[in-house]
């Protein structure tokens, strides 16, 4: 913020200077009457563009955005005077304006460049080191995605391939949580490190460390979205809110709970698998259990079966906002059931013959 200050003080004393050498009116013969008028209105333009927006700080890729918009403003002060010229002017009048054009240009191209230095100093390092087949990928990563730990096996099965780009902000937020004084929270930061580890050793995925910073934006959901839509690539999160948000705004986002939600085996009504019953069902005499991938399995008549290995039938699927869930009946009982029903079949036949 004190560079920028400075910078619009300089122009405020420029434009002092070109009000006492340039100004030339009958109404204004004092020269620091003059150099008032000039700074006054260099004054003005400063408080109209302060007004406009507030500038941040100007850092290093602050002045190098500075400099991209000095020479835009350049090449547009020049189309404007050079159209203006157009016009039946004196010489005098013409180069005061051509000067006043150049002055202005170049200072609005410099605060609008502070201002989006943000995008200026992203986009431009993806530019320069970006493969030139064009054919690589790159993806944010979320915090909840490496604390997760199943984005190394994504990787490694080459589920995902291309480059990871780790934001800082998103390591600092990694680093917060391994230090926190919540053994849970402390438990799952050093997890997340550890996966980032196992990360930079596989040979199939170029892991970098997004070194740019989005000063204005608060939150870490908000600085990937934004982030992500600076660089044109995708999320990797397991949060749903983030995932809702991303979307909301164009984001393109790979969730690897939804992932795993569509690699879940699928069972069929009348198909067999095997289970074990581990605890009582809400209703009565109900026993559930849980496949590999945690799809929970309800065992109708299943309480007495808790703790054995047994074959059930699926008699139905039920898909709920939670997952899905089974239904089964156990291989015996479904037997039992038609040994009945084919023993009440033959007594009627059997009554039905004695009638005849």
């Amino acid at each position: 913020m004190t560079n920028f200050r400075f910078v619009r003080f300089g122009f405020v004393v420029i434009s002092a200077l070109m009000g006492l050498l340039l100004i030339e009116h009958p109404m204004i013969p004092v020269g620091w009457l003059r150099a008032l008028v000039g700074a006054a209105a260099g004054a003005l333009l400063v408080l109209l563009e302060a007004a406009l927006h507030r500038i941040g700080r100007v850092s290093v890729r602050g002045f190098s955005a500075a400099v991209f918009g000095l020479l835009f403003g350049l090449i547009m002060a020049k189309l404007v005077s050079d159209a203006i010229g157009l016009l039946p002017l004196d010489v005098g009048t013409a180069g005061l304006i051509r000067v006043v054009l150049t002055w202005t240009f170049c200072y609005l191209g410099m605060a609008m460049a502070l201002r989006g230095r943000d995008e200026f100093a992203v986009i431009i390092p993806y530019v320069r080191l970006a493969r030139q087949d064009r054919g690589e990928e790159f993806y944010l990563i979320d915090t909840s995605a490496i604390i997760d730990g199943r984005l190394v096996d994504l990787c490694r099965t080459r589920f995902i391939e291309g480059r990871l780009v780790i934001p800082r902000f998103v390591l600092q937020e990694l680093q917060t949580v391994a230090d926190s004084t919540d053994p849970l929270k402390r438990s799952r930061g050093r997890r997340g490190l550890e996966v980032l580890n196992q990360l930079r050793e596989l040979s199939t995925i170029d892991v970098r460390v997004h070194e740019e910073d989005l000063p204005h934006v608060a939150a870490t959901d908000e600085k990937l979205v934004k982030l992500a839509q600076l660089l044109g690539t995708k999320i990797v999160t397991n949060d749903y809110n983030l995932n809702k948000v991303a979307q909301f705004q164009g984001v393109a986002v790979l969730n690897v709970n939804e992932l795993a939600q569509a690699l879940r085996p699928v069972v069929l009504p009348g198909e067999t698998i095997e289970i074990r019953p581990i605890k009582e069902g809400k209703e009565a005499a109900q026993a559930v259990a849980y496949l590999d991938d945690g799809t929970m399995v309800v065992v109708e008549n299943g309480r007495n079966l808790i703790g054995q290995r047994i074959r059930g039938v699926v008699t139905s699927v039920l898909q709920t906002s939670a997952g899905r869930m089974v239904f089964v009946r156990s291989e015996g009982q479904t037997t039992r059931q038609a040994h009945s029903s084919e023993h009440a079949s033959d007594e009627k036949r059997g009554l039905l013959t004695g009638r005849g």
